[in-house]
């Protein structure tokens, strides 16, 4: 990224940045989904993936409405979270089990937080330029990231760190 001259440069920007988030988060998520035991786990992963890359869509549209060439820009702080995933999860982790199934929501959660931060500061940037048809579907987006949070929090708290807690 060069040196941004307006908010609708950084609009555009972090729209790639999603772009490349979501990808990474995709791949990762696609590798720790075979491993969850909990079935609620298993099954809220596979339409995670669902919703990722029904964001990618939406991120993609959005970019390309902007006039500008519809390409992604490699987001190192997600990196940076998908190699915390990858560590914890896929080669230092139990490899099945209670215990996994906790190491994968928080890993999860800390990319999906990255997430909601990241779609809800791209509809606060729509927002400002009076982008209203941007900042609905990127507000909708963040809404059910949230939910998805929310789901695994739930889950957590009344599932699966009880189970990890008996292992």
């Amino acid at each position: 990224m060069s040196t941004p001259e307006d908010l609708q440069e950084i609009y555009t920007d972090e729209l790639k940045d999603l772009w490349s988030a979501n990808d990474q988060m995709q791949k990762v998520l696609k590798k720790i989904a075979g491993k969850a035991s909990d079935p609620a786990l298993k099954e809220m992963l596979g339409k995670s993936l669902e919703g990722i890359a029904k964001h990618t869509d939406v991120v993609k549209e959005l970019i390309a409405g902007q006039d500008e060439k519809v390409s992604k820009e490699h987001c190192k702080g997600m990196e940076g979270l998908v190699a915390e995933a990858t560590k914890h999860v896929l080669e230092e982790g139990p490899k099945k089990g209670p215990l996994l199934d906790v190491l994968i929501i928080a890993q999860y959660q800390r990319m999906t937080h990255y997430g909601i931060a990241g779609f809800g500061t791209a509809a606060a940037y729509a927002e400002a330029l009076s982008l209203k048809d941007d900042s609905k579907k990127l507000n909708q987006a963040t809404k059910e990231i949230y939910g998805g949070d929310e789901y695994m929090t739930k889950l957590a708290e009344t599932s699966v760190n009880l189970q990890a807690e008996d292992a």
